[in-house]
């Protein structure tokens, strides 16, 4: 296991064995009983296999050279201007219709969120980030789970309130909203 893994492991770990007993949305729906537990120990454990997995396939790609990602970077002010004029429109939008339930999009309201969240550097619980997702809170924990599945986001412990979860974008979510919203800038 390479110096990199074995750091992503230990953090995980950490973090989860922090979290795990205070923070009620580290296992979703697992009962407090030892078999929810064992359940729950589990499929974090499949989580962190899979995130190994993404980790070394993301090191064994090229693209992945800290000179290249550089170099693949948009305008940053620019999209963080672009995700908050669209956060800010879709907010107008749900008072203007008078329903969120219109055009709910919970996912996107998630990454524009942390995306505004990374660029200046402020810290996104579980918790703000359901609220920023403008939906209920089970939908909101959901489309987390969905978007740290697709290697989007990544939840860690909140390193001063270990009964907090923390949730950022990963470098491929920030590289992936960074091209969307420069795309979003051109015009056809």
């Amino acid at each position: 296991m390479c110096g990199h893994s074995r750091c992503l492991v230990s953090r995980h770990l950490a973090g989860y064995a922090m979290a795990t007993a205070a923070d009620p949305f580290a296992i979703p729906c697992a009962p407090r009983d030892g078999r929810g537990q064992l359940a729950g120990i589990a499929a974090k454990l499949c989580e962190l296999a899979e995130e190994l997995q993404r980790a070394a396939q993301a090191e064994e790609r090229p693209e992945s050279s800290p000179a290249c990602r550089e170099a693949m970077r948009p305008n940053r002010r620019a999209a963080l201007a672009t995700a908050r004029h669209a956060y800010w429109l879709r907010r107008q939008r749900t008072q203007i219709f008078g329903s969120a339930e219109l055009f709910g999009e919970p996912a996107w309201d998630i990454l524009l969120d942390l995306y505004i969240a990374h660029a200046e550097g402020k810290p996104v619980s579980v918790s703000s980030a359901c609220i920023g997702s403008a939906s209920p809170a089970t939908t909101g924990l959901r489309w987390l789970a969905v978007l740290t599945e697709h290697g989007l986001i990544a939840r860690e412990a909140d390193a001063n309130d270990h009964r907090r979860i923390m949730v950022q974008l990963t470098e491929c979510g920030v590289m992936a909203m960074e091209r969307f919203l420069m795309l979003a800038q051109e015009r056809p």
